[in-house]
């Protein structure tokens, strides 16, 4: 389900605030999903479709960068770093061809916005790449996909195409000169190909496994090439910014997080799905459009940003969905993935769960990732099944800091962030599954068919 008001801007909320629901939302990307066949260039270009490109393309790439740095815009990847900057981190003049990549190997758990931006409006994302190509001087982009989409997959081709036809891909782009292939890549399927560096390597037709850096692959990439590297929310947002302005951007969010993005809601919740709203949202004011937790039930635990981000309480429904409030709480935004538990949640089950995804996916290349999942699994699952120690949480605890930065990529700083949030807020859970030697818990209770009626009422 997608949550959508009319087309435009928005103000900026205040925590606890009394806007209306319509006020706090902010529909660009999301704006049509609704409409038939919305993945249509037809229909996209009915709503102001590619005005952005034109726009873009009478303006020199350097001015281009200098602009969508000047907007604010920030990854929406994870990491949040400005996009602008990314792009101008390119080197000019040497000679040597330019590349745009775009992550779409979307796959931790919690995260689903990319794969809905591109499966209802593929299009916002071939207008950024032509707009950032342009900018960064770049005649070949790729979009890597994760292959299990395959219905995401073909609209995609089928979205590229209808580009070619209209003279938005290929040569000599509207008369601008500019020449641009676009080529998508479906992956094989493997989580740490959504860290850039191994993403590179898999499009080169190697083993998915993260590089050494530096080299950046800003200066040598894909191909030993000067390669930009940008998620898929972060390039479609780029067309509505050139297209309405960077004030009309500013307008949204906050200072240091302009702008609008694509909230993913999930979990115990009445109405889950995509929420559009401007950074620094609360989870509060997010419930309360999406119907609260299910009847009868209350929050419990949440991430603001997937599993890899440390998880929230109840005592922080108010904190500002930005890159700095959230950070200032003790969390990261990451991809905006708000998992929400109530109650009937086991804390210890959930937390094994994705300790067992990160070991899964962890590709081996460096020991403090590949044997610290490993055993923190095995932990887990004793202290689950009521055969753990209470030795046992400070051992799980010790294993995540040696996993924690030291690690070769960010795999497994997310691994071990589940671990420190769950033992600071719910270490008396951890006690009580070894010291009642089982879990408490009904792992029924926690489904939608363990309360009969629950999906049909409303708790805020």
């Amino acid at each position: 389900m997608t949550v959508a008001a009319e087309h435009g801007g928005a103000s900026r909320p205040e925590a606890g605030g009394e806007a209306s629901p319509e006020k706090l939302l902010a529909p660009v990307l999301s704006a049509f999903w609704d409409q038939p066949e919305s993945w249509t260039l037809e229909t996209y270009r009915r709503h102001e479709g590619y005005e952005g490109l034109r726009k873009a393309l009478a303006m020199p790439p350097d001015d281009v960068i200098a602009y969508v740095k000047d907007s604010g815009l920030r990854g929406r990847g994870g990491a949040g770093f400005p996009t602008g900057m990314k792009w101008q981190f390119i080197p000019q003049g040497d000679g040597k061809p330019h590349y745009l990549v775009v992550n779409a190997d979307e796959s931790e758990p919690g995260t689903c916005k990319d794969i809905p931006l591109l499966f209802a409006n593929p299009h916002s994302l071939i207008e950024g790449i032509v707009i950032a190509c342009h900018a960064i001087r770049s005649h070949h982009a790729f979009i890597y996909l994760r292959g299990e989409v395959v219905p995401v997959l073909r609209r995609l081709h089928e979205a590229v195409r209808e580009a070619y036809a209209a003279g938005f891909l290929g040569k000599n782009i509207l008369g601008s000169g500019l020449d641009l292939d676009v080529i998508v890549h479906a992956g094989a399927g493997a989580y740490i190909c959504g860290e850039e560096t191994a993403l590179l390597d898999s499009l080169e037709g190697l083993r998915g496994q993260p590089r050494l850096r530096p080299p950046f692959p800003a200066v040598a990439g894909l191909y030993a090439c000067p390669t930009v590297v940008n998620n898929v929310e972060s390039i479609a947002s780029v067309p509505a910014i050139m297209n309405r302005g960077k004030d009309w951007f500013r307008s949204m969010g906050s200072e240091k997080s302009p702008g609008f993005t694509l909230y993913s809601l999930s979990g115990h919740v009445a109405r889950p799905g995509q929420y559009e709203a401007p950074l620094g949202i609360t989870l509060r004011q997010l419930l309360d459009m999406s119907g609260g937790m299910r009847r009868g039930h209350r929050l419990k635990f949440w991430t603001p940003g997937g599993s890899s981000t440390p998880m929230f309480t109840d005592e922080h429904l108010d904190v500002p969905l930005d890159y700095e409030g959230v950070g200032a709480a003790g969390s990261m935004l990451g991809t905006k993935a708000l998992q929400c538990f109530d109650e009937t949640t086991c804390v210890v089950r959930a937390v094994t769960r994705w300790t067992e995804f990160y070991a899964h996916e962890s590709c081996g290349k460096c020991t403090p990732c590949r044997e610290g999942t490993y055993w923190l699994v095995q932990l887990l699952r004793d202290i689950e099944a009521g055969k753990g120690e209470l030795g046992d949480l400070d051992k799980i605890d010790d294993i995540a800091d040696n996993i924690n930065g030291k690690s070769f990529c960010a795999l497994g700083d997310g691994a071990a962030s589940p671990i420190f949030s769950s033992l600071k807020y719910f270490r008396e859970e951890y006690e009580q599954h070894i010291t009642g030697k089982g879990c408490p818990f009904d792992p029924a209770k926690s489904t939608l068919w363990g309360d009969n009626d629950a999906h049909l009422g409303v708790n805020a």
